[in-house]
């Protein structure tokens, strides 16, 4: 669909994601809102604020690449750090399921979130953070790791695809809260959250040249390799940038009005979304699956009373299993 011309076509609304092309700036890209379903995968964990802050970054940031799957895979996205959230665990299984989890000392999260300056990256610390790829029933996976310490998701995005892709990319993530007043009972709270990522693919790869990564250990007064970015790419990585976190949340915002805003002058093009789910894909025959692969001091352990009792961290999901049956030879 061209959105300078949008009229009558139907807008995808929440809880999908819209790619689209800006072909005069050779950039394409993906824009997604997430409200119902962001808010459904959050409520149920109960997590701090400040964790649903950065776990919904993490779950715009997984819908964003996911949704790029051209095959039935799952792509993951897992932080492992020192800091007060030691773990986040984000799956988006193709072609719309998305799930998500996260490990924390509530005491240092609280310490962390009580900063004036707080950002939800402060509560990452150091570490990295894996994006994997499992190409579903082809045996070989992919895995792209970025160091984390200190930054963002969103630069830890633009990290991973300066390394492992090397495609010039431009990543914005948002997160808000909507509240909203009732006549009669409390107020009710739902999570919203926004994303939007250009990438630079002209059709000459020497125009997608960038500037080397830092030089490391090299010998004292190596200078960098300095290369001029194309006029193409700044022009589109400076628009992304002015986007303001309100305009990624906004519920009266639609996705293809603000890639209007954006790109109405060079002319952008906004394709079939992709919708979103909240699925876990956790079942009593996996769970089962698992239990018998373990050893037998292992299965000792997880059996109390007579039973095996195993709770989803996704979902939360509870499966009470008999290890009569599970185990039966």
């Amino acid at each position: 669909m061209d959105q300078n011309s949008t009229a009558n076509q139907p807008l995808a609304g929440d809880d999908a994601v819209v790619p689209f092309a800006v072909e005069t700036l050779d950039v394409r890209g993906r824009a997604v809102t997430l409200g119902p379903v962001l808010d459904s995968i959050l409520g149920r964990h109960n997590y701090p604020e400040a964790v649903n802050k950065l776990l919904a970054q993490a779950v715009t940031l997984t819908a964003m690449l996911g949704s790029t799957l051209k095959f039935d895979g799952r792509l993951t996205l897992q932080t492992q750090t020192d800091g007060a959230v030691s773990m986040m665990v984000v799956d988006f299984n193709a072609p719309d399921g998305l799930r998500a989890t996260a490990t924390f000392d509530a005491n240092q999260v609280a310490e962390v979130a009580a900063k004036e300056d707080f950002r939800p990256e402060f509560l990452l610390g150091r570490g990295h953070l894996a994006f994997t790829i499992d190409q579903g029933q082809y045996p070989s996976r992919y895995q792209g790791i970025v160091v984390l310490d200190g930054i963002s998701l969103e630069e830890a995005a633009h990290d991973y695809f300066l390394r492992s892709e090397q495609i010039p990319t431009r990543v914005r993530l948002a997160v808000g809260e909507v509240l909203t007043r009732q006549d009669e009972g409390p107020n009710t709270h739902q999570w919203r959250a926004g994303g939007i990522m250009v990438q630079f693919l002209p059709h000459s790869p020497e125009r997608m040249r960038q500037a080397d990564i830092h030089p490391g250990d090299a010998p004292h007064g190596t200078e960098m390799h300095e290369i001029d970015e194309d006029d193409a790419w700044l022009e589109a990585r400076s628009l992304v940038d002015t986007v303001r976190d309100v305009e990624l949340t906004d519920p009266a915002l639609p996705v293809e009005q603000l890639l209007f805003r954006l790109f109405h002058e060079r002319g952008v093009k906004a394709f079939e979304p992709h919708v979103m789910s909240d699925r876990c894909t956790c079942s009593e025959d996996k769970i089962v699956s698992m239990l018998q692969g373990l050893g037998e001091q292992d299965r000792s352990e997880m059996t109390e009373e007579g039973a095996i009792a195993v709770k989803c961290d996704f979902c939360g999901t509870d499966y009470n299993l008999d290890p009569e049956v599970v185990f039966k030879a």
